[in-house]
């Protein structure tokens, strides 16, 4: 079996995050793992991502769903800032209720312009996924 080089840490991860895209920390999107094409991201519950009747808001799911496809998309290529979400496609399974959530993306495909990932989300108060989601991001030609 061959090792592959995750082509990005974790200390290169949180410095992206820091400078680039701080709505992810304010959010409290940790990125416990990378890999060489996978990423584990939590989301730090906060009781502003309730809806009535007491289950996290879509949006915070998907945002997650999204990032962690972009993490886990870094550690196949490296540091790609222009890179953009093109789709994605999610289904939500179960009400996550109160409490973080954690993403598990694997990208299943990668082209010279795109790249597929998948991705479960699960809630720290069940081992089912509460969600499932696709999403496609465009890379930008190496320059």
């Amino acid at each position: 079996m061959t090792d592959y080089i995750t082509a990005i840490t974790l200390e290169e991860i949180e410095q992206l995050q820091q400078q680039q895209i701080p709505m992810t920390q304010t959010m409290g999107f940790v990125v416990e793992t990378i890999g060489y094409g996978q990423a584990t991201v939590r989301c730090k519950y906060q009781d502003d991502f309730l809806r009535p009747g007491g289950t996290i808001v879509g949006p915070v799911v998907m945002a997650l769903a999204d990032f962690a496809t972009y993490v886990a998309i870094l550690g196949r290529v490296g540091p790609q800032l222009q890179a953009v979400t093109s789709n994605l496609n999610i289904s939500f399974l179960e009400r996550p209720q109160p409490g973080d959530i954690i993403a598990e993306a694997e990208v299943i495909k990668l082209g010279k312009r795109l790249a597929v990932g998948v991705v479960e989300v699960f809630s720290d108060a069940s081992d089912r996924p509460v969600a499932h989601a696709t999403c496609t991001y465009s890379i930008p030609p190496k320059s």
